[in-house]
């Protein structure tokens, strides 16, 4: 089959480009960081990467009050579940982004709520500090990013893949061989396959900042842009 062969081929390019790539990579983050849970102890506690603006700074503190009190896993499940609440509840969703509800109301019924679902104490004072600053409509990137990091402190890098056919078991593995050798053999390498037919064959792998794009889509505009070009004589 024509896209399968497109998506092998691919993934030898994939392997050239990343070792090409390779001193890039391990400048711009992809260091070792701690892979198990942070338990208390004296050891200073430190965010595995750094964030910016307003929900990095969120999602930044959570992440430190969560691991010095042991329950980074337990949080993640919780932000996770209000999130899909948001999504599934038309009311509470409206509810965490009206900010014409007084201060004061949504302190206490958010309070109230997260209380009797038996969440965590770090999980109820975050959600109250963001109710009380007119946060909580950013709950679902502050709960992204803050899954990066949780991601990040177990070693876990997510990468997504678009293909117009599912990647088959055996380029599976050689895809997460060759990221492995690229990112740290201490890694865990987790793909999420996305079907495109818009990328026309080939794939475009994704994760962290980087995208590469070693799709039919792609290298036909960049064929197109060659041809285009004026000749010299």
């Amino acid at each position: 089959m024509a896209a399968a062969r497109h998506l092998r081929s691919s993934l030898s390019l994939l392997r050239a480009r990343l070792a090409a790539s390779e001193p890039v990579a391990a400048a711009q983050g992809y260091r070792g960081f701690a892979s198990q849970v942070a338990k208390p102890t004296g050891k200073q506690i430190k965010v595995p990467e750094a964030l910016y603006g307003g929900t990095g700074n969120y999602a930044s503190a959570l992440f430190l009050t969560a691991a010095k009190a042991n329950v980074l896993d337990k949080v993640e499940s919780e932000i996770n579940t209000i999130v899909e609440a948001s999504k599934k509840s038309p009311l509470f969703s409206q509810f965490i982004k009206d900010l014409s509800v007084p201060k004061e109301t949504r302190v206490k019924a958010i309070t109230e709520v997260f209380a009797e679902a038996g969440f965590s104490d770090v999980t109820k004072n975050f959600l109250s500090v963001l109710a009380e600053n007119g946060r909580l409509k950013y709950i679902e990137r502050i709960a992204e990013r803050f899954v990066d990091l949780t991601m990040a402190h177990k070693g876990e890098v997510k990468v997504v893949v678009r293909t117009v056919i599912p990647i088959p078991e055996k380029e599976e593995k050689e895809l997460k061989e060759t990221l492995l050798h690229i990112l740290g053999k201490n890694k865990t390498i987790l793909v999420e396959q996305k079907i495109d037919h818009s990328i026309m064959g080939g794939l475009v792998i994704e994760f962290g900042q980087k995208v590469f794009d070693m799709s039919i889509k792609t290298r036909a505009k960049q064929m197109e842009m060659f041809l285009r070009q004026p000749l010299e004589f």
